[in-house]
């Protein structure tokens, strides 16, 4: 039975660590043996390891291994992982996200592991760094694109980007396999978990409820919603109110932008009925906020593939979205939600009144988002394809 070794960055809440977690439970099926490694999630972050337990899946944790850079930290993740090489002996190294993406590859190019599969879940390429930090990265990553066997794109989008604009590999390099989830608790049991939803947030049935989730960090670019929810309140007749899942470094200025255009807030379970916006922190079951509101958001300036937006459309949820990274192959513009050009407060507002304000388009889109979602994120999908692309680079090394 081939072996897998997967890294990934952390486990945090998001698509790596779903992705990471049904691939090590599921692979074993099609033939796979795969250990799982990662590192540790940030303080701000919601630590994801219940997904593992939930699916029966052991890891192993490398504490070092973490998002920020750190020269001896990242020395010794390094180190550990090519320890792991070492004794475990992979047929194939699978990393996933940039960190795990530098050091796993780089211990696998030393121990000379036959086959090295990279999985961009998103890229730093741009609304990230400045100029000089962003070029250097974008070496190392041509530098280990050129040492990987194959590069895994999650959308057809990021493959044009990662190829064509930024020249990380050549096309041929490329595999898109989309993301894969169990989306099945998105569309069960949706009235009870809207009243349990809007009852713990002190929210009344005539609400109209908005919800964005993601991590609280510039490049999310939160104050957009923020901005475009106080203009949406002086224009619409109806009781408006903002969920803002997650958490990040951000949470105290984005509150006090709040108070500064003159919005009441609420956070961390202390319900107001009177708050305009609710920030909720990290929270598990965002089927439920899902189920409890009429739309959801997103105001990145740089994306992936949002897992955000792939559970909403699964639920049933319009989405009024930055037309960025690979939003637009998830996101049907004008049929399951509305994308705009990034950081454009006029267009955003005015996307959220239109959704907000024609109830026949709402409901209509709703139809089409359930549809849209039905199997293109399956994670049976996701296993299927990774065995096959598994499956062909074993036989190309044998050929070889």
């Amino acid at each position: 039975m081939p072996k897998v070794l997967r890294i990934i960055n952390r486990f945090n809440l998001g698509g790596p660590t779903y992705n990471a977690a049904y691939l090590t439970r599921y692979l074993n099926d099609k033939g796979f043996e795969t250990k799982l490694v990662g590192g540790v999630s940030m303080e701000s972050e919601a630590n994801s390891t219940f997904i593992l337990d939930q699916l029966g899946v052991e890891a192993t944790i490398i504490p070092e291994m973490q998002r920020s850079l750190n020269p001896l930290n990242d020395r010794k993740a390094y180190l550990k992982i090519k320890e792991i090489i070492k004794e475990f002996q992979p047929d194939i190294v699978h990393t996933h996200a940039s960190k795990a993406g530098t050091l796993g590859r780089l211990a696998a190019i030393s121990q000379n592991v036959p086959v090295i599969v990279h999985t961009f879940h998103g890229h730093v390429f741009h609304s990230y760094f400045g100029g000089a930090k962003t070029s250097i990265f974008r070496k190392i990553e041509q530098y280990l694109a050129s040492k990987s066997t194959k590069i895994v794109a999650i959308s057809n989008t990021q493959k044009r980007e990662l190829a064509d604009e930024f020249k990380i590999a050549p096309r041929s390099k490329f595999e898109v396999i989309p993301l894969g989830f169990d989306l099945s608790r998105f569309r069960e049991d949706l009235s009870s978990k809207r009243a349990d939803f809007r009852k713990k947030w002190g929210l009344k049935e005539d609400d109209f409820v908005i919800s964005i989730v993601g991590r609280l960090v510039p490049v999310k670019n939160h104050k957009l919603f923020i901005e475009s929810i106080a203009r949406l309140k002086k224009k619409c007749n109806k009781n408006i109110k903002a969920i803002i899942v997650g958490d990040g470094e951000l949470r105290e200025a984005l509150t006090k932008h709040c108070e500064y255009l003159g919005l009441k807030t609420s956070a961390n379970g202390h319900s107001n009925p009177d708050a305009d916006v609710i920030f909720t922190s990290w929270l598990r079951d965002v089927d439920e906020v899902y189920a409890g509101s009429e739309l959801a958001a997103l105001t990145s300036f740089n994306e992936g593939t949002p897992v955000s937006l792939i559970e909403a459309l699964a639920a049933g949820k319009p989405v009024v979205s930055t037309k960025v990274g690979g939003i637009e192959d998830v996101v049907l513009h004008k049929k399951t939600g509305l994308l705009v050009p990034s950081d454009n407060i006029t267009e955003f507002a005015k996307g959220l009144e239109k959704l907000t304000s024609n109830d026949k388009m709402r409901n209509e889109m709703s139809v089409e988002a359930k549809l849209s979602i039905n199997g293109q994120f399956s994670y049976n999908r996701l296993v299927d394809d990774t065995a096959k692309l598994y499956e062909k680079l074993l036989k190309k090394q044998l050929v070889h």
